[in-house]
């Protein structure tokens, strides 16, 4: 197994009962585990989707131990499929923001993280965005609470582009290594 990323899923919390080791991409891995309580990320930064094909619900996991699923704020204790980051060493952070889809409206450029949008930029919502560098992570709240969506570098004309179903966006920060 490489050394290089991997990740760890156990069924029951505190890393304990069957357990499933992935260091690349995994499009299905709930044959293997019926449900996931913790996670072990060993090396690398992840994106761990509720159900399989990458679809449902995200996650974004780095290096650490995540003994129970409220630890990397899961809504329930199911996870299908993961991939692995891919960082691009030097790129600058920078993002976009839009008021109205297709990039109308209102904008605002962002270089750092933001706990709170609507203290920040007075918005609620955020209805397209244009990632001209890193990844970023929205929040469905302030303070990097709720649903996450994970954005690399690239054009999002609607909230679905970024696998939201409505245009809710409270908080961001960049992810980093």
């Amino acid at each position: 197994m490489s050394k290089m990323v991997r990740i760890v899923f156990y069924e029951d919390k505190n890393f304990q009962g069957r357990r499933y080791e992935c260091d690349s991409d995994c499009t299905d891995f709930h044959s293997y585990l019926s449900r996931c309580n913790s996670i072990r990320v060993e090396s690398g930064a992840w994106v761990v989707y509720e159900r399989p094909n990458y679809t449902g619900y995200q996650y974004v996991l780095t290096r650490g131990e995540y003994p129970e699923y409220q630890r990397w704020m899961g809504l329930n204790d199911r996870v299908s499929s993961c991939k692995i980051v891919h960082f691009v060493s030097g790129a600058p952070y920078k993002l976009q923001l839009f008021g109205k889809g297709d990039f109308a409206g209102q904008a605002f450029e962002a270089t750092e993280d933001c706990p709170s949008v609507l203290e920040k930029y007075h918005w609620r919502e955020v209805h397209s965005c244009k990632v001209l560098g890193g990844w970023w992570v929205f929040y469905e709240h302030p303070n990097y609470k709720g649903r996450q969506y994970l954005l690399e570098k690239g054009e999002y004309r609607k909230p679905v582009d970024w696998g939201a179903v409505c245009p809710n966006v409270q908080s961001f920060r960049r992810l980093t290594e």
